[in-house]
């Protein structure tokens, strides 16, 4: 297929990314590996509250998606979903994108949104064979916890948030760190303080049981040692939100400059590959603040700078899309 503009990502960046290339007159492409739109709020934190997106003091992840999914319909965009870009073409007056189904996409330029690529959680230790019985790395309902006793284990925003969210829900939260210092938000981990939330720290979860002490049945207790000290305590569900390891995947074969997993741009957004630009997470640059509201500006930057690529006579500022024609 042939397009002016394909996105490679379909979270948030590269749905306002879409949006913008339509108000810029352009035809679009989306390529996503994942089945359905919005990248990992849909995948892993549908219910989860943001907090930082302007103009929106609280919108659950599925609701901006919602949103954002609205908004870039204006463009007609070409989606092409549970697929992933395999293979870059790179050539003077365009790219051509191959899919690891078959397809190819012939475009003018090549818009990069896909997060820090391919995400494998971090396991945890002590609960090999108990995911999917009692053992979750994230949360992307949160009715499946309701009058359950739930451990935590993790210091980072999203321990802290899901904490949070599931207080109100489950009989217990209990949340577990091998530090006492954590990652998340300052404000947040004071609100999980205030909460009826346990946080036990300087501890690690070192082993997983059903009711008979065993590992073939429903989870109902943890081992969770602190000093060297095992304790058990009743637990229906763990959630490991330790991370994730990071994987570029094929990008990393494609000659763009990298810096630890991330595409190096410039102020444009632009890669060291002519026609290649790349916007949100995955970019890397001095002062680089990872927000959803700044992907959407980088989103913005990079399609006005591209629509200059495709048309070298059209301006980089269009103007504002509120003014008349």
């Amino acid at each position: 297929m042939e397009c002016d503009l394909v996105i490679v990502g379909a979270g948030p960046t590269g749905l306002f990314g879409a949006y913008y290339a339509g108000f810029r007159g352009l035809r679009v492409a989306v390529v996503d590996s994942l089945p359905e739109l919005g990248g990992q709020i849909t995948a892993m934190y549908p219910e989860k509250a943001i907090l930082d997106v302007a103009g929106f003091p609280n919108v659950k992840g599925r609701d901006l998606v919602a949103g954002l999914v609205e908004q870039a319909a204006t463009a007609e965009p070409t989606y092409l979903l549970d697929r992933t870009a395999s293979t870059l073409d790179h050539r003077d007056d365009g790219i051509s994108l191959g899919l690891d189904d078959g397809t190819v996409v012939e475009a003018k330029v090549m818009l990069i949104t896909a997060g820090i690529g391919k995400f494998s959680p971090r396991p945890l230790p002590a609960g090999e064979g108990w995911l999917g019985r009692g053992l979750e790395f994230f949360v992307p309902t949160f009715e499946p916890y309701a009058g359950k006793d739930v451990v935590i284990v993790g210091g980072g925003d999203s321990a802290f948030d899901w904490a949070l969210h599931l207080e109100p829900v489950a009989r217990s939260v209990t949340l577990v760190h091998r530090r006492d210092a954590f990652r998340a938000h300052a404000r947040t981990v004071e609100q999980v303080r205030a909460s009826s939330v346990e946080i036990v720290t300087k501890a690690e979860v070192t082993a997983l049981r059903d009711a008979d002490g065993g590992s073939t049945g429903p989870l109902a207790e943890v081992e969770i040692t602190v000093g060297g000290e095992p304790v058990p305590r009743k637990a229906q569900a763990v959630v490991a939100a330790l991370g994730f390891i990071a994987d570029l995947g094929p990008l990393q074969q494609w000659g763009i400059e990298t810096h630890k997993r991330h595409l190096v741009v410039d102020p444009a957004m632009r890669t060291n590959l002519e026609r290649v630009f790349a916007a949100g997470d995955i970019t890397d640059y001095p002062g680089k603040v990872r927000l959803i509201a700044v992907g959407f500006g980088e989103a913005a930057t990079a399609v006005n700078n591209a629509a200059v690529v495709i048309d070298p006579t059209a301006h980089v500022f269009p103007g504002h899309s509120s003014e008349g024609s």
